[in-house]
């Protein structure tokens, strides 16, 4: 494959890239060799994006005393 190995600059690109190997995969635009690469690299971005999520619960944690509230529906509004 022609990607680079190397960790995605931010979330939104990892997900795309992620979006586009599913994307190939699941046409079968790849040969076996390629979708084994394939199936590497975005195992890569999961575990990238897993880590930047982790990274964003914690900091909601500090931000609301370290508990987490449920989303309701029209609260944003509200404040």
């Amino acid at each position: 494959m022609s990607k680079k190995m190397n960790a995605p600059a931010t979330f939104e690109e990892a997900m795309a890239e992620l979006a586009q190997l599913v994307s190939q995969m699941e046409a079968g635009q790849l040969p076996l060799e390629a979708s084994v690469a394939a199936y590497a690299r975005g195992s890569e971005l999961v575990k990238f994006c897993a880590g930047q999520l982790d990274k964003v619960e914690a900091q909601v944690k500090v931000l609301e005393g370290d508990m987490l509230k449920p989303f309701a529906e029209g609260e944003e509004a509200a404040q």
